[in-house]
C-alpha cells in the first residue's frame, strides 16, 4: 500500500485541525472583520497590522513566540495553568489555536473586502425599516456578504493543511497526535522514503489545485451575478 496507517493518521489529523481552526476563524475574523470595515477609530491601523502580520513574519518566528506564549512562564500558558487546562504546548489544542493565528488574514481580509463592498445604503434601508443592528446584520449584511464567507473558509481551511513551521514549532512531531500531513512528508523525505512522499506531495499539489480552482469558480459566478 503506497500511504501507511501513520500517513492515514496524519491525514485525519490534518483534517480535523483545518476543520475546528476555520469554524473558529469565522467566529472571531467575523467581527473583527466587521469592526475593521465600519470602524473610523486609529486603532484600525494598528490592529489591522497585528492581524496581517502573518503574512510577512516567518513562520518559526510565530511559532516561536507562540511557544514562549502558551508556555509554562508565559500568559496562555500561565491562564492555562490556573484553569486546570495544562500546557497547550505539544497537543492538538495547541496546534488549533497556532493555526487560528497563523492563518487569520486569510479569513479576516477577504470578508473585510466583502463587508466594504456591501456599502451603507443597504444598512441605511433597513435602518428606516426599523431594524435593530443585529437584525440588519444577520438578514442584510451576511447574506450579502455570502461570497467573502466562501472565499474566507476555503483560503482559511487551505492555508491551515498547508502549514509547516508553526504547527512543527508548537506541535512537535507526535504521531496522531499532531504530526500533520506537512509534518508527515518531511519525515519521509527525510528517512529517503520518497515514494510515500511523492503520494502525499502529490495529493496536497491536487488538493492546492482545486482550491484554487473553487476560488475562480465562485468569482465567476459572483461576477455573474453582479
Amino acid at each position: 500500500m503506497p500511504l501507511t496507517q501513520e500517513d492515514f493518521l496524519a491525514i485525519r489529523l490534518t483534517i480535523e485541525l483545518a476543520a475546528l481552526s476555520t469554524l473558529i476563524l469565522l467566529l472571531i475574523g467575523t467581527p473583527i472583520a466587521w469592526w475593521l470595515s465600519r470602524t473610523r477609530s486609529w486603532l484600525k491601523g494598528p490592529l489591522g497590522a497585528v492581524v496581517a502580520l502573518p503574512l510577512v513574519l516567518p513562520p518559526t518566528v510565530i511559532g516561536f513566540y507562540l511557544l514562549i506564549t502558551m508556555g509554562p512562564h508565559g500568559v496562555i500558558g500561565q491562564a492555562t495553568e490556573s484553569l486546570g487546562l495544562g500546557r497547550l504546548p505539544f497537543t492538538f489544542a495547541g496546534l488549533v489555536v497556532g493555526s487560528v493565528f497563523y492563518s487569520l488574514p486569510f479569513v479576516v481580509q477577504p470578508l473585510q473586502n466583502a463587508f466594504e463592498a456591501i456599502g451603507n445604503k443597504p444598512l441605511e434601508a433597513a435602518a428606516t425599516l426599523r431594524a435593530s443592528p443585529l437584525d440588519t446584520f444577520f438578514s442584510v449584511v451576511l447574506p450579502l456578504a455570502r461570497p467573502g464567507f466562501i472565499t474566507a473558509s476555503i483560503l482559511g481551511f487551505a492555508h491551515t493543511v498547508g502549514e509547516f513551521g508553526v504547527v512543527l514549532m508548537i506541535g512537535g512531531n507526535i504521531p496522531g497526535k499532531t504530526r500533520v500531513v506537512s509534518v508527515q512528508i518531511f519525515d519521509h523525505v527525510e528517512a529517503m522514503e520518497y515514494a510515500q512522499a511523492h503520494w502525499l506531495a502529490g495529493g496536497m499539489v491536487i488538493f492546492s489545485f482545486f482550491v484554487l480552482l473553487a476560488l475562480y469558480a465562485s468569482r465567476r459566478s459572483r461576477s455573474a451575478w453582479a
